[in-house]
């Protein structure tokens, strides 16, 4: 019998906010505002965190203490129904 393959791709989330108490990320993988998922402070001010997603495209944004914000990083945004940006990850 053949070993399964997993398809999911490690992707990692940065965010530089030296002056936050907290950065998580919400997208439409962790049912947005439902699980969002916590990033660690690195010594630089970085936020990071590195999930494991399958193929496909997935839209995101960061909360800063509390805050929603963009990605900077990220070249490929599409309008949501707030009046904002999501951002776009396209995990291959």
């Amino acid at each position: 019998m053949a070993r399964q393959i997993t398809d999911k791709r490690k992707i990692t989330f940065k965010c530089f906010a030296p002056t936050a108490k907290s950065v998580a990320v919400a997208g439409d993988f962790t049912n947005w505002e439902a699980a969002p998922i916590a990033l660690r402070k690195q010594p630089d001010g970085t936020w990071v965190k590195t999930v494991s997603l399958p193929p496909g495209k997935y839209q995101y944004r960061f909360i800063v203490d509390d805050q929603w914000q963009d990605d900077p990083q990220c070249p490929e945004r599409v309008p949501n129904p707030f009046g904002t940006c999501n951002c776009v990850r396209v995990v291959d």
